[in-house]
């Protein structure tokens, strides 16, 4: 059983041993939603947590320390790799076929979205960017998963690295059939990548 789900960003900067006062003051949007994320998971009771990320380590740790740092039970990491978006939603698919229906579950996709949305980011400013940032939160809200899946092919100037993390959680939750009830919790980028909290599930 499915009894939260989220979206969460990863990047190290977030992190008050990496980041520094005025790096977390700049995110403090997206540092105040993940400290929501944790600690409306402080009172629920769950057995495991099956967290996607395109990035090891950090990719998973970032949103961990966020959302359940005293967590002692079973974490489920899935590392996504290169195929396309909607292949991740299978995927997602067929793993909630292995899952317990005597457990309770925690689902964090990890990831961020554009690194194009200024010229000081990581890959510089792209048109792209911002409007894949954009179509990707209104395809979230209204559950258009067709047009998640072809979000990439639309705009591959952008330069994401979580749409496919985001589909294997939604296609956990869509096999399930889990009622997505999806609210943004915060949306910037103050460093030129996209960060995106979002609730799918409470």
């Amino acid at each position: 059983m499915i009894i939260y789900a989220a979206i969460m960003p990863h990047a190290p900067i977030l992190l008050p041993k990496i980041g520094t006062a005025q790096d977390r003051q700049r995110a403090k949007n997206t540092i105040k939603a993940m400290e929501k994320i944790g600690e409306e998971l402080k009172n629920k009771k769950f057995d495991e947590i099956i967290i996607s990320s395109p990035h090891e380590d950090w990719g998973f740790n970032v949103p961990l320390q966020f959302a359940a740092p005293g967590f002692n039970g079973k974490v489920n990491k899935i590392l996504t790799g290169f195929e396309p978006p909607k292949e991740y939603f299978k995927i997602g698919q067929n793993q909630a076929k292995s899952l317990d229906a005597n457990k309770k579950y925690i689902l964090i996709a990890s990831g961020d979205l554009s690194h194009r949305l200024k010229e000081g980011g990581p890959y510089g400013f792209h048109e792209q960017g911002p409007k894949f940032d954009q179509e990707l939160i209104e395809n979230l809200k209204k559950e258009s998963f067709e047009a998640l899946f072809n979000l990439e092919a639309k705009y591959p100037e952008a330069g994401d690295c979580g749409l496919r993390s985001f589909c294997f959680i939604l296609g956990i939750l869509k096999a399930l059939k889990t009622r997505i009830e999806p609210v943004i919790l915060s949306y910037e980028g103050p460093f030129g990548v996209g960060y995106l909290v979002a609730r799918l599930l409470k």
